[in-house]
């Protein structure tokens, strides 16, 4: 079967040779650059935008129409050599962290810089990119969780539900934070359009801009063998894209906070198994034929600790136990592993210069088939989002609107049904983690948010401002404070944007402020008082978030 399987894929697949270093995730301006031009139909339309880093090709680029032109962005030493551009970013948060996709630059208060830079050698069917990134936060302290009386006992004992399952420390430790990464670095074999190698490279799964559900660069990259399609690979009946990884995640290192203050008489905390994790994941992507710019996806990922792998033998469990036939049957291994799958889309409208996308996951596997189409809510987790250009007076510049929705916290499903929050576990405490920051949505187990942005744009450069409301960890609101609606902490952030390209010189600026309602959960009154009502203030809180990237060309 597998065999016949593999001979079907290589019969449909039409060799094609594509090689080339990497955009890596989160590079300012170029991605968001490149999704524009495909709206205005000067990029590939078969192109998902599913998978990321982008490997460079011109098969993508109509060089004549588009002023991104990779033998500029990446420096040619000689044929085989590349130097990638140098990368400095700096971002500051006034009263309390709200930094987010940032890779290996942690949630920390004040002044925190990310340096990269890194060269790109190239023979034959070998590709070795060396973009290595070092991370220095300030990390001072600041309001995290409050213990008593700001918050109960009993508060306190459903909060560690939370960090006992998951690798979130609020703060990495008490003095400034400095480490070194591998970064966005890979040792890769390239042929016929595919890549087999090995990388510490960001990943991003899905065509979410702000929040991909399994997916994003959110934490530090990690290391990976990789295998992957490098473009889209042309078939008898559309395109096909790929990517399946094994991976090694690590912990923080870093205890919740109040790991060793007793509450109701106990300690709470309980110390997670240090062993790494094996994480295993595939997704693929495929552009029908028949329908121009549209694209849809199936994404897994499972992970296990590394013992556990070990002594089942149990090495691909991505491709293996969908679902749980019964639950008085399955063996110890599938309850000691932490899974998700979801399915993804993306349709461009090339004659209206727009988009749709959506992301629809669960974090939990259903019994069987009938369980996941009677409960489909169970677990269940939703990303919408569009793009949409509008022409101006002047034929190279547009006004840019986007808006996505995210929801992660749990449906009325589990109100009977308890799924927990998504990212968390109770048998892989880690969580869906590595060095303690969510490798898939930023806004966390239990987080929603919505945003809109409206923006200027021409050619590389942007000018906009955006608006968003983010509820934190809604799942832990709704288990502390059962009969009081008045806790949700939700935020309320106004963004600015500046893009500009500088000849050799690439800026991205991100300014937003956000006012936090019931930061932490709190609220002023005396929760016994009979006569409280939801108009008693909150403990409301004003940050400031200064984000500044720039690339420089050599």
């Amino acid at each position: 079967m597998k065999k016949s399987v593999i001979i079907l894929f290589i019969s449909l697949v039409q060799i094609q040779v594509n090689l080339g270093q990497t955009i890596p995730v989160g590079t300012p301006m170029i991605e968001d650059y490149l999704r524009r031009e495909q709206l205005l139909g000067n990029f590939d339309p078969n192109f998902s935008f599913n998978y990321r880093p982008i490997h460079t090709s011109k098969v993508f680029l109509k060089s004549d129409s588009t002023l991104f032109n990779s033998e500029k962005y990446f420096k040619s030493i000689n044929k085989s050599l590349k130097l990638l551009p140098a990368e400095l970013r700096v971002s500051y948060d006034l009263r309390h962290p709200d930094s987010r996709n940032d890779g290996p630059m942690i949630r920390s208060k004040g002044m925190q810089t990310l340096l990269s830079a890194g060269i790109f050698y190239e023979k034959g069917f070998l590709s070795v990119q060396l973009k290595p990134e070092f991370v220095y936060a300030q990390n001072k302290y600041y309001e995290g969780f409050p213990t008593y009386p700001k918050h109960y006992e009993s508060t306190w004992r459903i909060r560690y539900v939370w960090y006992n399952w998951v690798d979130l420390p609020e703060r990495y430790g008490t003095d400034s934070y400095n480490r070194f990464f591998w970064g966005q670095s890979s040792i890769r074999f390239n042929k016929w359009g595919m890549s087999l190698g090995i990388s510490t490279e960001n990943i991003w799964w899905g065509p979410a801009i702000r929040n991909s559900l399994l997916m994003s660069n959110n934490a530090a990259g990690f290391p990976h063998i990789t295998f992957n399609s490098l473009k889209p690979l042309k078939t008898k009946i559309g395109h096909l894209e790929w990517q399946f990884i094994t991976a090694r995640l690590e912990e923080s290192g870093f205890n919740p906070p109040a790991d060793n203050i007793p509450f109701e008489g106990r300690i709470l905390y309980t110390p997670k198994n240090d062993d790494w994790r094996y994480l295993q994941g595939i997704s693929i992507s495929y552009s029908p034929k028949w329908i121009k710019g549209l694209s849809l996806g199936f994404s897994r990922w499972v992970q296990q600790y590394h013992e556990l792998a070990r002594e089942t033998k149990d090495y691909f469990p991505a491709l293996s136990n969908l679902f749980r036939q019964n639950d008085n049957n399955v063996t110890r291994s599938e309850w000691d592993r932490d899974q998700a799958a979801g399915l993804f889309g993306r349709w461009i409208w090339l004659d209206s210069n727009a988009e749709v996308y959506f992301e629809f996951a669960k974090n939990d596997a259903a019994l069987n088939l009938r369980d996941l189409l009677v409960d489909t809510d169970h677990s269940r987790a939703l990303t919408f989002g569009f793009n949409k250009l509008f022409v101006t007076q002047n034929p190279q510049a547009f006004f840019k609107l986007n808006f996505e929705w995210n929801q992660t916290s749990q449906t009325e499903s589990g109100l009977i049904r308890n799924a927990w929050s998504w990212y968390i576990h109770s048998r892989v405490r880690q969580g869906y983690t590595h060095n303690g920051e969510v490798l898939g949505s930023s806004l966390g187990p239990g987080g929603n948010a919505q945003f809109l942005e409206v923006s200027w744009v021409k050619n590389l450069n942007r000018i906009g401002g955006a608006i968003e409301r983010r509820i934190h960890n809604n799942d832990f609101a709704v288990a502390a404070f059962p009969d009081d609606f008045t806790r949700y902490w939700v935020d309320y952030s106004i963004y600015g944007f500046l893009d500009w390209h500088f000849d050799k010189l690439i800026l991205s600026t991100t300014l937003y402020f956000t006012n936090s309602l019931n930061y932490q959960w709190r609220v002023r009154f005396d929760p016994n008082d009979p006569k409280r009502f939801p108009d008693t203030p909150g403990v409301d809180r004003t940050n400031w978030n200064l984000d500044i990237k720039l690339a420089y060309t050599f």
